[in-house]
C-alpha cells in the first residue's frame, strides 16, 4: 500500500463482530490508514454516510442486524446515494454460492473472504482505491448523469498507455456508457471489437443487451444462450433470456428462466416479484405462491418490508387455494392467514381495512360460504376505485366473480385497464394479464372452484356437449392442473368418438394437457386413465 494514499483515504468500517473489528483495525494501521470510523449496524452506517463522505466503504456481509450488509448496499443502489468514486468492499466468512451470487448481483468494487491476512487486505484495498482515483473523473461525470462528458472522458483515458492496467474497466464502462446512451449498432460494434482480442463475458453481454435492444431477437436469443452456459455469466443471462421471451409473448419460457434464476441467488427481490407476475399470466398458481412467500422470506426487515408483500402472499395463497384439490384447500388458507398474521404483527398501523376484507370475502367463499363473501363485498362503488391500488382492485374483481358478480367485477376492470396509460410497466405484464383476466371473466361465468366439479357432474351424467365446454373453460384458467388436465384429456377423447363438434385448438390443448401431465407426480388411478387415454390417442 503505498503510505500516501493509505493516509489520504477515509474509511468507514460496518463490523459487529468484536474479534474480526479487532482484526480489521490492527491490519488498517499496519498499512497506514488513520482516519477510520466505526458502526455496528446497517442504520448507523447509512446515517454515518449522510454526514460524511467516505472514500471507502469496507462492510461486513454477515453482520447480524437489520438484513446485514446486503441490506446495506441495497439500499445505497436503491436510493443511489453511494457515488461511483466511493468504493465499497464487502468482507464475509460465508462463501457459499447464495452468498456469493447475492454479493455479485450488487456490484460491489471488491469482496474478501474472512478471514484474511494483512497483505491480502493489502493488495485487495490498494487495487480498489487505485482504480477509483484514476477513474474519478470518468465516475464523477457519472454520478452527474452527464454520460456524453463521461464518455468523451473515457476516450481520452483509453489514450493514455500509463494507466493501462485499469484499460479493460474502462473499456467495460465505455461499452455501458454507449447502451445508457442508446447508441446500440455502435455498441455491438465496440463489443465485437474486444471479443476479437479477448473472450470477455461482460462483452458478449453487452452485444446481448445490444441486439435485444434493437429488437434482433434471434440474434440476440443465440448470445444469451451461449452466455447462459458460462458460470460468470448464467445468472445475467437468464434475467437477459427472460426479458427476451417476455418480449415474445412465450410466458411459460420467461417464468422458467426467472425461476431458475431465482434458485441461484434468491435474495433478489425485484425477481421474485417478476417470477410472481409471470406466473399470474401462466395461470402455475403454486408457483405464484411458493415466489410470494420467497418475497415476504427475504424481504424482512429490508427496505421491501412493506403491507403490499404480506397482501401480494395472502392473495396468491387464495388464488393457489381457490384451484387446488379439495383435499389441499385447508392447508393453504392456513397459510394464508398466518401471512395476514405477519401483516398485522410487522405494519399494526397500516389502513388496510378494504383490503383485507376483500381477502375474507374470499376465504368465506372457499368455505362455500358465499352470501357473507356477498355481504363483504357489497359496499363498494367503482367511483371509488381511484382511492385503491391497481392489486387491491384486482383482488375485488376476483372476488366479485366467484361469487357471482360479474358484471361489477367486469366494471371493476374497465376502471384498472384506464389506468395503464399513466402507469410505467416495462414489460407490459400487467397490462398483459389485465387484458387476459378481462377476456377469461367475460366468457367464463364460474368460478375456477367450481369449473371442474361442474364438468364432472355433466360428464356423469352423459351431457358430453356440456362436459367438454366446461372443462375446456376449466383447463383455460387452471392449466396446471394435472386433474383437470387429464380430466380435459378424456373428455375430448369421448367427445371425438361421439361426433361432438370441437373446437378449434382441440390439437394444441391435447399437447397442453399431455405437458402438464407429463411433468405432474400422478397418482396410481391418474396414472393408468393417461395410460389409457394415450392409448386411445395413439390408435387415432
Amino acid at each position: 500500500m503505498k503510505l500516501h494514499l493509505a493516509r489520504n483515504t477515509k474509511l468507514l468500517i460496518a463490523e459487529d463482530q468484536v474479534l474480526a473489528k479487532s482484526h480489521m483495525h490492527y491490519a488498517l494501521e499496519q498499512l497506514g490508514f488513520k482516519n477510520m470510523n466505526y458502526v455496528d449496524r446497517p442504520s448507523h452506517a447509512l446515517s454515518a454516510l449522510q454526514e460524511h463522505d467516505y472514500d471507502a466503504i469496507i462492510c461486513s456481509y454477515n453482520l447480524r442486524s437489520e438484513q446485514g450488509g446486503y441490506f446495506l448496499l441495497e439500499q445505497l443502489n436503491e436510493t443511489q446515494s453511494l457515488p461511483l468514486t466511493s468504493a465499497f468492499i464487502f468482507t464475509s466468512a460465508d462463501t457459499s454460492a447464495e452468498v456469493v451470487h447475492a454479493i455479485i448481483e450488487l456490484q460491489p468494487d471488491e469482496f474478501i473472504a474472512k478471514p484474511f491476512s494483512v497483505n491480502e487486505l493489502d493488495r485487495r484495498l490498494s487495487r480498489v482505491l487505485s482504480r477509483k482515483k484514476a477513474l474519478k473523473n470518468i465516475y464523477s461525470f457519472m454520478d452527474k448523469k452527464d454520460y456524453e462528458k463521461a464518455l468523451a472522458e473515457v476516450e481520452f483515458f483509453l489514450l493514455q498507455p500509463e494507466q493501462a492496467e485499469h484499460f479493460p474497466l474502462a473499456m467495460k464502462i465505455k461499452g455501458d456508457l454507449l447502451i445508457i446512451t442508446e447508441r446500440f449498432q455502435e455498441a455491438v460494434a465496440f463489443f465485437e471489437s474486444i471479443i476479437n482480442v479477448q473472450d470477455f463475458s461482460w462483452a458478449k453481454m453487452g452485444i446481448a443487451k445490444s441486439l435485444l435492444a434493437l429488437n434482433e431477437l434471434d440474434d440476440a436469443e443465440r448470445e444469451v444462450i451461449q452466455l447462459a452456459m458460462r458460470p460468470d455469466s448464467a445468472l445475467e443471462a437468464y434475467d437477459l433470456l427472460a426479458k427476451l421471451q417476455i418480449k415474445q409473448s412465450a410466458f411459460d419460457e420467461a417464468l422458467e428462466c426467472t425461476s431458475l434464476a431465482c434458485n441461484i441467488s434468491p435474495q433478489n427481490i425485484a425477481r421474485h416479484k417478476l417470477a410472481i407476475n409471470l406466473a399470474r399470466i401462466t395461470h402455475d398458481y403454486e408457483s405464484q405462491f411458493n415466489s410470494a412467500k420467497k418475497v415476504v422470506r427475504y424481504a424482512k426487515d429490508s427496505i421491501h418490508d412493506k403491507p403490499d408483500i404480506y397482501l401480494t402472499a395472502a392473495r396468491a395463497g387464495v388464488d393457489f387455494a381457490m384451484t387446488s384439490e379439495p383435499e389441499h384447500v385447508n392447508s393453504i388458507v392456513k397459510q394464508t392467514n398466518e401471512y395476514l398474521r405477519q401483516l398485522k404483527k410487522a405494519h399494526p398501523k397500516a389502513a388496510l381495512n378494504d383490503e383485507l376484507t376483500v381477502i375474507d370475502a374470499r376465504i368465506h367463499y372457499l368455505k362455500d360460504d358465499t352470501v357473507k363473501a356477498q355481504m363483504l363485498l357489497s359496499d363498494f362503488h367503482t367511483d371509488h376505485a381511484q382511492h385503491h391500488s391497481t392489486e387491491a382492485l384486482l383482488d375485488r374483481a376476483k372476488a366479485l366473480h366467484e361469487v357471482g358478480m360479474k358484471k361489477e367485477s367486469l366494471a371493476i376492470l374497465d376502471a384498472i385497464s384506464s389506468r395503464q396509460d399513466e402507469e410505467n410497466d416495462e414489460l407490459n405484464l400487467m397490462a398483459t394479464y389485465l387484458k387476459q383476466e378481462k377476456e377469461e371473466k367475460e366468457a367464463i361465468t364460474l368460478s375456477p372452484k367450481i369449473l371442474n366439479n361442474t364438468a364432472v357432474a355433466q360428464y356423469k351424467r352423459g351431457n358430453l356437449e356440456q362436459s367438454y365446454t366446461t372443462f375446456a373453460q376449466a383447463f383455460r384458467v387452471m392449466p396446471k392442473n394435472p386433474s383437470i388436465a387429464l380430466n380435459y384429456l378424456q373428455a375430448i377423447v369421448r367427445a371425438r368418438k361421439a361426433n361432438t363438434p370441437m373446437l378449434a385448438d382441440t390439437l394444441s390443448a391435447i399437447k397442453k394437457c399431455r405437458e402438464t401431465l407429463e411433468s405432474a407426480a400422478l397418482s396410481e388411478d391418474q396414472y393408468s386413465r393417461y395410460e389409457n387415454v394415450k392409448s386411445i390417442l395413439k390408435s387415432e
